[in-house]
């Protein structure tokens, strides 16, 4: 399948997982705008998603605001060279510090973030997680927004596993291991399937669940 690049492959999306799953009608129908959420490859890119690690969307943005900020511009150098005081004044935990440390060098040691884009998701991943500190969510996420993935569905992440929940009624809300189960229905659309739940999140809980992009 092609990567997820437009609003038009969204819609086409949206109406194969209806035909695929008719449940989905009623939450796409609540769920409103289906963002595109696409960013460009890259390695500010993914240290945007490590910095949302386990931590809501508006406290993510204030954190990568000051990283930002205090570092100039996100390269691997800058963080390479910066001392901790960096790291500590944008609110960085120690572990995200090491994650990004460590990306640092694998960037610098010849991990081609843009070509990761390009591969087939199961060794993407295996090269993502490889990296010290990022694990199965962080890799997925960056495949579903900077490659646009077709067939990814982060089902460690807590906003869907909410929103499937609440949606299919599912009560408490699927962990990581049922909602894998769950999306399984919605292949090869389960990228699309995971920008629909993170709108619907939005719809439900009035704030936004989704990483950034």
């Amino acid at each position: 399948m092609r990567p997820i690049s437009t609003l038009e492959d969204i819609a086409d999306g949206l109406d194969a997982l209806c035909r695929l799953d008719p449940r989905l009608e009623a939450v796409r129908a609540l769920a409103g705008d289906v963002p595109l959420r696409r960013i460009e490859p890259g390695f500010a890119s993914l240290v945007s998603i490590i910095v949302a690690q386990q931590v809501s969307r508006a406290s993510a943005d204030a954190i990568l605001a000051r990283l930002s900020r205090l570092a100039d511009q996100l390269s691997p150098e800058t963080l390479l060279a910066a001392d901790d005081s960096l790291f500590r004044d944008a609110g960085l935990s120690r572990p995200k510090q090491r994650t990004l440390l460590a990306l640092s060098h694998a960037v610098m040691g010849g991990l081609d973030l843009g070509r990761v884009c390009d591969l087939q998701a199961d060794e993407a991943i295996a090269l993502l997680t490889a990296v010290s500190g990022i694990g199965r969510w962080t890799a997925e996420v960056y495949l579903l927004t900077a490659a646009g993935h077709p067939d990814v569905f982060p089902a460690r992440d807590v906003a869907l596993q909410s929103a499937v929940g609440h949606a299919l009624g599912v009560a408490p809300r699927p962990g990581e291991r049922q909602l894998i189960e769950i999306a399984e229905s919605w292949s090869p659309h389960r990228g699309v399937a995971s920008r629909l739940f993170w709108a619907y999140y939005r719809q439900i809980k009035g704030r936004e669940g989704a990483p950034p992009s």
